[in-house]
C-alpha cells in the first residue's frame, strides 16, 4: 500500500495530463500508464465506458494482460456490480466472490470505482492487483478522485 501523500502526488499528475492531452481516450490512457507504472500492485488497469442504451460496459483504454471481457452487462461481475450499484466495489480477496469474472488467474484483488455525473454512470476505472488485500483508504481517495476529474470529459 502506498499513502496519502504519494495518492496526492499522482493526483496532482493526473490533473496535468487532464490539461494537457488533447482527446479523452488519449487522457485516460495516459491516466493507465501513470497508475501501472506508478503503483506497485496495479497490475491491470483500466475504464470501461458506460453504453447507456444497452445497460453495458464497453472496454475502453487500459494497460495490462488483454481481457476477453470487453462488453460486461450492468450487475455481472465486480465491475458490474459497481455500474449497477453506482458505488465503488473493493474485493481484497476474489477467490471469495461468486459473481467474479476472470480475467486472469493472476489476479487476486479488484477495485471498481465508477464514474458518476448527474446520478447516471458514465463508466469506471477497474484496477485488478496480483496481491491479496492490497487496497487501503489512500487507492479509495486517489481512485475516486481520479474519477470525479474524469467526470468532466463526458
Amino acid at each position: 500500500m502506498f499513502g496519502q501523500s504519494q495518492a496526492r502526488t499522482l493526483l496532482g499528475q493526473v490533473e496535468q495530463i487532464m490539461e494537457s492531452a488533447s482527446d479523452r481516450d488519449t487522457k485516460l490512457q495516459l491516466i493507465c500508464e501513470l497508475l501501472h507504472h506508478e503503483v506497485e500492485y496495479y497490475d491491470w488497469v483500466g475504464f470501461y465506458l458506460a453504453d447507456r442504451g444497452s445497460r453495458e460496459l464497453v472496454l475502453g483504454p487500459f494497460l495490462g494482460e488483454p481481457t476477453e471481457h470487453v462488453r460486461i452487462p450492468f450487475g455481472r461481475g465486480i465491475c458490474g456490480q459497481a455500474a449497477e450499484r453506482k458505488e465503488t466495489v473493493t474485493v481484497q480477496d476474489v477467490s471469495r466472490e461468486q459473481n467474479y469474472l476472470s480475467c486472469s488467474p493472476h489476479v487476486l484483488s479488484e477495485i471498481v470505482v465508477p464514474i458518476l455525473k448527474d446520478g447516471h454512470v458514465l463508466g469506471e476505472l477497474d484496477i485488478d492487483s496480483h496481491s491479496l488485500s492490497p487496497f487501503g483508504p489512500a487507492d479509495l481517495g486517489l481512485l475516486e478522485g481520479i474519477c470525479a476529474l474524469v467526470a468532466g470529459l463526458f
